[in-house]
């Protein structure tokens, strides 16, 4: 039985903490790196985006173009934008979901 009063040894959380802050770095670095791409329900518009939020590009099929009005168009482009967003923190998530069990061990 352990005794619930003990002292823990400062030294090893200290080094289990600098392990997990390395770990935390490492997958945030991969996160940024990551490039996820999305559509619309129809794919009439694909975003590209980087993992840091950034849009790399979006790219509009030309027949969409000529089918919708601009209002229309802006909420299928305002869809697409929004599926980026979902998957990349979809992404994020799966990436630091061991670091946020480990912690939760601690």
């Amino acid at each position: 039985m352990t005794d619930p009063y003990a002292v823990p040894d400062m030294d090893e959380l200290l080094a289990q903490v600098r392990k997990q802050t390395e770990e935390v770095q490492r997958i945030q670095r991969t996160v940024e790196a990551m490039e996820v791409k999305a559509h619309s329900r129809q794919n009439e518009v694909t975003v590209t985006l980087r993992g840091d939020g950034r849009f790399t590009s979006i790219d509009i099929d030309p027949r969409a173009i000529r089918e919708y009005d601009a209002r229309n168009l802006s909420e299928i482009v305002l869809e697409a934008v929004n599926a980026g967003l979902q998957k990349l923190a979809e992404a994020s998530n799966a990436k630091f979901a061991p670091v946020i069990a480990a912690a939760k061990e601690i």
